[in-house]
């Protein structure tokens, strides 16, 4: 399963990444200062709204492309992907860190990294990802 590590290595291979506290000084990895992944523990309110089912183990947030994609993960695998009501409205999804498979994380992390990419940034990346696969998908 995956681990903090992986999140960084994985995150710091996409161009023009860098890794920044958030404003709780928690890890967050941006790509041209934008967040596109995060440690986001969660809060009391969170634990609240989640009850029994809150998780106890890292909890990382990834930016996703709409709130369509949100849907379709949390659907799609809700022992790994969750939300909480701070959340609502907002295309973002918690993910149990020690639940997710590492080819998996690196999917998410690269999907995040698109979706808060400036346009031509991401076009170059994908373009690079097409003529070149084995160099262009992290490691894992």
């Amino acid at each position: 399963m995956a681990t903090w590590d992986d999140v960084r290595r994985i995150a710091l291979a996409l161009p023009e990444t860098s890794e920044r506290g958030s404003h709780d000084d928690l890890p967050a990895w941006r790509v041209r200062d934008k967040i596109f992944v995060w440690d986001r523990p969660l809060r009391a309110g969170d634990r609240a709204a989640l009850g029994d089912a809150a998780p106890d183990g890292p909890v990382l947030g990834a930016r996703v492309p709409d709130l369509g994609a949100k849907e379709a993960l949390l659907a799609d695998d809700p022992a790994v992907y969750f939300t909480t009501p701070h959340f609502d409205g907002y295309p973002a999804v918690l993910v149990r860190l020690d639940r997710i498979e590492i080819a998996e994380l690196a999917e998410l992390i690269t999907e995040a990294w698109y979706a808060r990419a400036p346009k031509r940034l991401a076009a170059a990346h994908r373009t690079a990802a097409t003529d070149e696969p084995d160099q262009a998908r992290p490691a894992g």
